[in-house]
């Protein structure tokens, strides 16, 4: 007989949590990242960029109070909080992108790959297990160096997942898990790798409820410390941001013309836990830096064109609101993080 694992929601505790206490002259700041496939580039590149111009080279990890990261900001949320620099973080995806995401060397190549895709995943996962393996090896979750909220969802039963480190007394389950099955669980796309088997449980890609973490890490927040809402600051990044309007085809059409549905979805769950996030802390509280739209947008998979483009526009996004996020975040760093005792 297959062993059936219990729902993780079994567990979910019904009542208020005891509020930890939090100093109330002190900023709770959260750095959020969301998901993107190899545009993780991007706010790899812009948190290295801040790091070289406002901290010498300094990692970033020490001025915020927790990170949240879904699918490909979830490796580069787990990489911070393991103690690397972004620059490392950013090292992986310029360096090594081109093994976890191999182009096809020919039109005929690209043609070949898309039929595949419509019966089975793209891509083997072991070339990116093996990366996040040289950078994690065993560490887990409770050798955090910071909190850290990462979403994937279960597919065993159905339900949306949030690793989250031991930051507060009623978080026991993830301490011991290893920080690259959690990254595997959140990167776990569909049509691009399968599903993640962890334990009996069927991990798929965090995106596809929670691409835009900003929300999870709040609430989250405003749940386990003793913090005003107006002590919350939030950095969120993005990996470009990929438009999506209705057209006169789609208004009308069925599955077809619906095929990207997915890119609708992510963009509104952004749009909305952006504007949830702007209405509980202030509009001032919270310094989005993504890129706008492209009439090209780059594929999650398209790791030349991450790799040659998208350096240059982080460039350009921490030229213009760089200063803002150093007088914000990076003026002084945050108290160190002790995780709750077994």
């Amino acid at each position: 007989m297959n062993y059936m694992p219990p729902r993780r929601s079994d567990g979910t505790i019904q009542h208020e949590r005891v509020r930890q206490p939090w100093p109330r002259d002190r900023p709770f700041r959260i750095l959020s990242i969301d998901g993107g496939g190899i545009r993780g580039i991007l706010p790899a590149s812009i948190l290295a960029e801040l790091e070289r111009r406002y901290l010498g080279g300094a990692p970033i990890t020490t001025h915020f109070d927790m990170i949240a990261g879904t699918s490909t900001g979830g490796i580069v949320a787990l990489g911070l909080a393991h103690g690397l620099r972004a620059a490392d973080v950013l090292e992986l995806y310029t360096e090594r992108g081109g093994s976890i995401f191999p182009a096809p060397s020919s039109g005929i190549g690209k043609a070949l790959r898309s039929l595949r895709q419509i019966g089975k995943p793209v891509y083997d996962r072991k070339p990116l297990e093996d990366e996040l393996l040289k950078i994690f090896g065993q560490s887990v979750l409770g050798e955090a160096r910071t909190r850290l909220c990462i979403p994937t969802f279960e597919g065993t039963h159905g339900e949306p997942w949030i690793f989250k480190t031991p930051h507060h007394p009623d978080y026991k389950k993830d301490r011991h898990e290893r920080m690259v099955r959690v990254a595997l669980a959140t990167t776990a796309a569909p049509t691009y790798f399968d599903a993640f088997e962890n334990d009996g449980y069927r991990m798929v890609d965090g995106g596809i409820w929670a691409n835009n973490p900003i929300m999870n890490a709040l609430v989250d927040a405003l749940a386990c410390f003793e913090i005003e809402r107006r002590q919350v600051q939030i950095l969120s990044v993005g990996c470009g941001e990929k438009a999506f309007t209705v057209s006169d085809a789609q208004a009308k059409g069925g599955m077809y013309q619906w095929r990207k549905v997915f890119d609708a979805a992510v963009r509104a769950q952004s749009q909305n836990a952006l504007g949830q996030a702007f209405l509980l802390v202030g509009k001032d509280n919270v310094l989005r830096l993504d890129a706008g739209a492209e009439k090209e947008p780059i594929l999650l998979d398209d790791y030349r064109a991450a790799r040659d483009r998208l350096p240059e526009v982080a460039h350009s996004l921490v030229e213009a609101g760089g200063r803002e996020a150093q007088r914000t975040f990076l003026c002084a760093p945050a108290e160190p993080y002790i995780p709750c005792p077994v």
